[in-house]
């Protein structure tokens, strides 16, 4: 926008047309640069499937499901298309490569979360708070709604990356919590694998928008966890005090029914 001598801003018509047009043309280069950042993507994507194939899969979706911010389902989408495009891969192998992947990078993450995570917070957890009463709150409710969580956490980008490490931060139950993911990793490697294989190019851009989705929930999820937690932990720690009766370490089943 344009000033005058005066020094004060120029409110003509002709002024406020080329301040619109500016920032339209801002609003369209943004909007380019968003466009050739995801093109950029999903070339790395298809070349790592057509050079790699079903172990570009099986390593993403592992890797992801074992805790680092590796683009599983974004490789696992492009596999499709590539699969759909080129009959050079089995839209059923793909499923069931990318289950088992999503499966046993789980477990793993399960492991190293019932290993190192919960043992980081036995010791240093009074470092930001988390004594033993608020870990014995932690596994009552993964060992109420733990189920849950790693279910439907295999459909929301950062629940699925870190949903098996809290669960076994939170020592759930290995097989409660097997059953829960093999459910999860399967249904998930279907829905993804198939629904791209038959949107075809458009499959990307649906990816984008449950992405965005996807982690606007989360941090609406996480709010509202926040504040129903301050609300109601003592409640909480009260009734975890209850089901895991005496040291923590010795609680290695609740006394109160699942």
């Amino acid at each position: 926008m344009r000033r005058t001598r005066g020094g004060g801003s120029d409110l003509s018509p002709a002024s406020l047309a080329e301040g619109i047009n500016a920032e339209d043309d801002q609003a369209e280069r943004r909007e380019e640069q968003q466009e050739l950042a995801e093109w950029l993507i999903a070339q790395r994507e298809q070349h790592l499937v057509q050079t790699y194939g079903y172990w570009a899969v099986f390593l993403a979706v592992g890797l992801e499901s074992v805790g680092l911010p590796i683009p599983g389902e974004t490789t696992l989408i492009a596999a499709a298309l590539f699969a759909g495009n080129t009959h050079r891969l089995s839209l059923v192998y793909l499923v069931a490569v990318a289950s088992v992947a999503a499966i046993a990078g789980d477990n793993l993450g399960y492991l190293i979360g019932r290993g190192g995570g919960y043992r980081l917070l036995r010791r240093y957890g009074h470092r930001v708070h988390v004594d033993e009463a608020k870990l014995k709150v932690g596994r009552y409710l993964f060992d109420r709604h733990g189920g849950g969580v790693v279910f439907v956490g295999r459909f929301i980008t950062v629940l699925r990356t870190y949903a098996a490490f809290l669960a076994g931060t939170n020592m759930m139950s290995w097989r409660r919590f097997l059953g829960y993911n093999a459910a999860g990793g399967i249904l998930w490697a279907a829905l993804v694998g198939t629904g791209a294989y038959l949107l075809g190019a458009a499959a990307h851009r649906v990816g984008t928008v449950v992405t965005v989705a996807s982690g606007v929930l989360v941090v609406v999820i996480i709010a509202a966890l926040i504040f129903y937690m301050r609300r109601h932990m003592k409640r909480l720690e009260k009734r975890a005090a209850q089901a895991y009766p005496g040291p923590l370490d010795d609680a290695s089943e609740p006394s109160a029914a699942r």
